[in-house]
This record gives structure tokens, C-alpha cells and sequence, in this order.
């Protein structure tokens, strides 16, 4: 028998187990192993005060953080097939879908919200790593559609958090169709001149970094966040060299330009923020003036009629 199992009742939950939901005391830091007071560790949003290491951060919190007095709206996504190729492994994938849903609160990998960020109106879609893992399938590519409507409609900044490892599985080739669904979305705020902002947490993997993940006008990083498509062993063993340090984290991309900026997370909505308004303002400048009179190019003199015109004459 464990000696584990001996503890009192009273002091056995006072660490964190991995997605127990329950209330804790201690939190063991992923960075440095340093264990971190709970209550500290949610003052400083999920941010080890040693080492800075960012730990998963809820939606509602991440959202919390970033809009005005934490104050937003929820957008209903249009429902989509539920097991469009009747998949089943362990378990039916309904089954698996009631469960996530009943864990989380959510009803699939992301959800769309609106609201402002220091009063610049903004549609940010989220996604939740807990939710199978963030996987993009049917429900993702209609949120990403309802996400860029929500966007012109109200001709706000459409942000999206990454979080992702990839296409779900369960809905086979479906899941990959959502890649250039995203991608038409993402395309559709561009096309109506406006902003379309990444923020990269970990981990943002396959297909979603593949597609709108890293499609955005600026793309944002969290410290430490791992950013790639294929594994970094998969892509060791096909290329057979030892890949550099920190090969896929958020500041080796920054080095090689796929990020932008690495942000800490007290620093994220005055950043979202600043970008806000610098990218409409650049935008409106940009776009041409409807007000100006066109000057219509001046006629040409009439034709001397030729012998040849007489005689058709």
C-alpha cells in the first residue's frame, strides 16, 4: 500500500492533480518545480513570480484579463454535425463529446466573445486546450466563420487565441477541411480592411498553426510557448540532425521572424491594445476616399469619315 494513502483527509488535496477541478493550496510550477501558493499563482494570472513560466490559463480568465472591467459577450456559434463519419475507438464519439462538455462548460474547442479593450471594440475567439485538446473540427471552422461575420459586422478587430494540437481525428478528412474554411475567414476580415491579430499560447500545433494560426496581420507568443506543425522528434528522425535549443518555443521563432513579439501575460491587453488602434488607424488611412470626384477622361475629336465609310453609306 502507497504510505501516500495514510495521509489524513484533511491535508491530501493540497496539491494540484492534473484537471481535478478541486480546490488547492500548492501548485508545483512546470518551470521550476518550485511549489507556488495558490492564491499567489491567481494573482499573478497563472505566472510562476520565480520564473516567470506561464501556466495554462482558462478562457474565462484569459478573457477576463484582457477586455474592458472584464466584461464581455458570448456569441452563439451555429450548431454543426455532431459525428458526421459515426466514430469510435474506446468510447462512441458522442460519448466523448458529452464528457468534454459537461468537464469544460464549453460546447466544443472554441468559443466567440465580443466586448472592448480600452474601448476599441474587438471579436475575440478563444480556444480550449482542455477541450480535446483544442482540436479543430467542424464546430472550430464554424466559429472561425461566425468570428470574422461578428468582425465586419460591427467593423471591430477580430483576435483569436491559439491553443491547439492540430485536427481532430474523429472527424477525418473534415477536420483537415476546415484548414482553407479558416483560412477564407481570416481572409474575409482583410478583405473588409480589418485587423486580424494571433496570440500563440502553449501549445499551437498541425493543422491550426497550418492555417489561421499564422495567417494574422501581427502575431503575439506567451513566454515558453511551443509553436510548430510536425513534433520535434518526428522532424529529427526525417531530416536525421540534432534540432538547436529551444527548437518550436515562442523566442526561437521570434529569432527566425515567425513571431512578431513575445509578451509577458500582464502585458498582453496593453499590447492588444496598442495594435488595435495603430492597425485601424493605419487602415482607414489607407483606404480610398470616397468623396473625391473622379475626372473623366477628356472625349476624343470625331473620326474624319474615310472614302471607304462613304461607301458603306
Amino acid at each position: 500500500m502507497n504510505w501516500l494513502s495514510n495521509i489524513p483527509p484533511g491535508i491530501k488535496n493540497i496539491f494540484k492533480k492534473e484537471d481535478d477541478g478541486s480546490s488547492t493550496l500548492w501548485t508545483k510550477c512546470g518551470g521550476c518545480g518550485e511549489m507556488i501558493f495558490q492564491r499567489d499563482l491567481d494573482a499573478a494570472n497563472q505566472v510562476c513570480p520565480s520564473c516567470n513560466y506561464h501556466l495554462p490559463l482558462k478562457p474565462a480568465a484569459r478573457l477576463a484579463l484582457v477586455y474592458d472591467n472584464g466584461e464581455y459577450q458570448k456569441i452563439d456559434v451555429p450548431e454543426s454535425v455532431q459525428d458526421p463519419l459515426k466514430f469510435r475507438d474506446e468510447k462512441k464519439y458522442t460519448d466523448r463529446l458529452k464528457d468534454y462538455r459537461k468537464k469544460t462548460g464549453d460546447q466544443d474547442a472554441m468559443q466567440v466573445t465580443t466586448g472592448a479593450i480600452d474601448g476599441a471594440p474587438v471579436v475575440i475567439a478563444i480556444q480550449n486546450f482542455k477541450f480535446m485538446g483544442g482540436s479543430m473540427g467542424l464546430a472550430l471552422g464554424e466559429a472561425m466563420l461566425k468570428a470574422a461575420e461578428e468582425a465586419i459586422a460591427r467593423k471591430a478587430a477580430l483576435i483569436v487565441f491559439a491553443a491547439s494540437g492540430g485536427a481532430r481525428m474523429q472527424e477525418g478528412i473534415l477536420a483537415l477541411m476546415q484548414m482553407p474554411r479558416t483560412t477564407i475567414a481570416v481572409q474575409m476580415v482583410k478583405e473588409a480592411g480589418l485587423p486580424y491579430i494571433v496570440v500563440l499560447t502553449h501549445p499551437t500545433t498541425g493543422g491550426v498553426t497550418a492555417s489561421y494560426a499564422m495567417l494574422g496581420d501581427v502575431h503575439l507568443a506567451e513566454p515558453g510557448a511551443l509553436i510548430g506543425f510536425a513534433g520535434a522528434r518526428v522532424i529529427e528522425q526525417t531530416i536525421r540532425e540534432k534540432l538547436p535549443e529551444g527548437f518550436q518555443r515562442a523566442e526561437f521563432l521570434q529569432e527566425k521572424g515567425m513571431v512578431d513579439m513575445v509578451v509577458h501575460r500582464r502585458e498582453l491587453k496593453k499590447t492588444l491594445s496598442k495594435l488595435v488602434r495603430v492597425l485601424i488607424k493605419e487602415r482607414r488611412r489607407a483606404a480610398p476616399a470616397t468623396n473625391v470626384a473622379v475626372l473623366e477622361p477628356p472625349k476624343a475629336p470625331p473620326a474624319t469619315p474615310t472614302p471607304l465609310d462613304k461607301a458603306a453609306e
